[in-house]
């Protein structure tokens, strides 16, 4: 096992007691869970409303060629790039999931992850 140094300032931090009496490593793997859990809220967010606002889904986008059949406008292409990149986050994210938990499957579904976090995460239609 490696070891690393820590700053002082950081060791006072990870004290806190929002998280737990832990050791360190387990510590900042609950602060990784909760970041890589922000970002997968992000991505199906992101996929859920593309989704919708096509009607398909990323591999059914992909292959009807919605992108050609719009014309490439800026809007589509956009779209698409970030549908790519949402898509390819779940599937990091998931992995990296797993590995932190030692788990087979972590995907909460979709609608509790936008419901539990609506409120600290609202969607752009919120505005």
């Amino acid at each position: 096992m490696n070891e690393t140094m820590l700053a002082e300032s950081t060791l006072e931090l990870l004290a806190e007691p929002w998280l737990g009496k832990g050791d360190i490593d387990s510590k900042v793997r609950y602060l990784l869970e909760g970041e890589y859990m922000r970002r997968m809220i992000e991505y199906l967010r992101t996929d859920r409303t593309l989704a919708q606002k096509y009607g398909m889904t990323f591999e059914e986008f992909m292959a009807q060629r919605v992108v050609q059949q719009r014309g490439y406008t800026w809007e589509v292409e956009k779209d698409a790039m970030d549908w790519a990149l949402a898509t390819d986050g779940i599937k990091t994210t998931e992995g990296r999931l797993r590995e932190l938990r030692g788990l087979n499957h972590v995907r909460p579904r979709v609608e509790d992850l936008l419901l539990r976090y609506s409120l600290l995460y609202p969607s752009t239609t919120d505005y």
